[in-house]
């Protein structure tokens, strides 16, 4: 059943509360999830004990510091070694109406069970988020996420779309560019919703396949999301440019649900909009300290699911790394901005720098026309780490002499060395040769050998 705004600005009225208020409702939930927790999770109750907390201790957001991280090893090994659903599942199975896959990059799929209760949260948690990237009821929207093997971009998107009221039309990615520029064309939807990538790639096949323009299509807003990106300015500008609508980012994950942060008209970062459902925390990913989320800080985001029933989550390390744009907004919503620069997992260390693919994208982009903005940056050493140059594979425009290619090299070379520290060796490649994204995420990233 869907719901009615609380304003033209906010879905919820949580997201302008006060501080102290929203900290009230915010302690007061986390006070009730714990008792959840060790009443309901064998996993919890488990880790609990072995950690030495005491759940009554437990009384505000402050005193998650103390408790334990869960990490996502410690999931699929109790996803292993309990099935279908992990020793951390909390609901009676007569409970659970839904099931929800990642993408199982790094091995077996990990499985987050649903309650009524919880697709509910979700599709409040989502309606926030795609309301601040500018989704309105009575929209009618293309589904350009994948929507098939149970990715939460998929059924929990087309859920959260009819709470708010909202037309989906759910052709999915996989469907390939043709029969979504075709269905676009035909069904004139205002708004649509993807990664990045794709949908850049979408509107510069539009002249091909149904030939127009994206930008005469009819969409008014997009939100983009599932992978780091779709808020640099140069990917933005692209997106805004090619379709002639509002481009905002939002940001979830599998674990906690499908998508929770989102950015509003000003473009500045995606606010965190709900402490009343879940507690959000920046930490330092090495030493695992409290970061403070002030302007210009950077750090690995960490949540605690405050009405999760089947697969409830404590102080769970995304690996999500993130630097704070501001902590007000013109818009008036309390929460912090974030952009999601990488995954700490996908960072490189080159020659001592720490570097995150998004980084040289977004640098790659910024040199269009003469590059077409696609890059890959080719890994040829075990690892995350090298003392070697940066091989980079850049495609070069069409048309360009081999002069001019020559001082391409050179300039994203030196580009590369100026803006990120990192010295680099670029390989030009001619429009066309890299693999345009498609339903799966983009990386950035090829082993050489793999």
């Amino acid at each position: 059943m869907s719901r009615t705004p609380f304003s033209e600005s906010w879905w919820s009225e949580i997201e302008g509360a006060a501080p102290a208020e929203a900290e009230r409702i915010q302690d007061d939930r986390l006070r009730e999830q714990i008792r959840y927790l060790a009443t309901r999770s064998g996993f919890y109750r488990t880790k609990f004990a072995e950690h030495g907390v005491d759940p009554e201790a437990v009384r505000t957001t402050a005193d998650l510091a103390a408790l334990p991280f869960t990490e996502k090893q410690e999931l699929r090994a109790s996803l292993a070694q309990v099935p279908p659903l992990g020793a951390h599942v909390a609901a009676d199975a007569s409970e659970i109406v839904q099931i929800q896959a990642s993408s199982g990059t790094t091995g077996s799929p990990s499985y987050v069970g649903l309650t009524r209760a919880d697709i509910d949260t979700w599709c409040e948690l989502g309606a926030r988020a795609l309301y601040a990237n500018g989704f309105r009821p009575g929209d009618r929207v293309l589904h350009g996420f994948g929507m098939s093997k149970g990715f939460v971009g998929g059924l929990p998107i087309v859920q959260i779309l009819q709470y708010m009221g909202i037309v989906d039309i759910p052709i999915g990615a996989e469907a390939g560019a043709d029969r979504l520029l075709r269905v676009q064309a035909d069904q004139r939807p205002n708004a649509m919703i993807g990664t990045p990538n794709f949908l850049i790639h979408l509107a510069e096949r539009a002249p091909d396949i149904i030939g127009q323009q994206a930008r005469d299509l009819g969409v008014r807003a997009i939100s983009v999301g599932g992978e780091p990106g779709g808020g640099l300015p140069a990917m933005r500008d692209r997106l805004e440019t090619l379709w002639g609508a509002t481009s905002r980012e939002m940001l979830g994950g599998t674990d906690i649900a499908c998508t929770y942060w989102g950015e509003c008209e000003a473009g500045d970062g995606m606010h965190f909009l709900s402490p009343d459902l879940m507690v959000a925390e920046l930490i330092d990913p090495v030493t695992g300290d409290i970061v403070a989320p002030v302007a210009g800080a950077q750090g690995e985001l960490v949540y605690t699911a405050l009405r999760r029933q089947a697969s409830p989550l404590l102080r769970f390390r995304t690996r999500d790394h993130v630097v704070v744009t501001g902590t007000d907004c013109s818009c008036g919503r309390i929460g912090y901005k974030v952009r999601c620069v990488g995954r700490t997992d996908d960072m490189l260390i080159v020659r001592g720098i720490n570097l995150f693919p998004s980084a040289v994208q977004q640098l790659i982009v910024e040199m269009r026309p003469e590059t077409t903005g696609e890059m890959r940056i080719r890994a040829d050493f075990e690892g995350h780490s090298t003392q070697r140059p940066l091989s980079l594979v850049v495609e070069h425009a069409d048309g360009l002499s081999r002069e001019r290619r020559d001082g391409l090299k050179g300039a994203i070379e030196e580009r590369v060395r100026s803006a990120l520290n990192v010295k680099s060796i670029v390989e030009l490649v001619p429009d066309g040769t890299l693999k345009r994204p498609d339903h799966v995420k983009v990386a950035l990233v090829e082993r050489v050998g793999s």
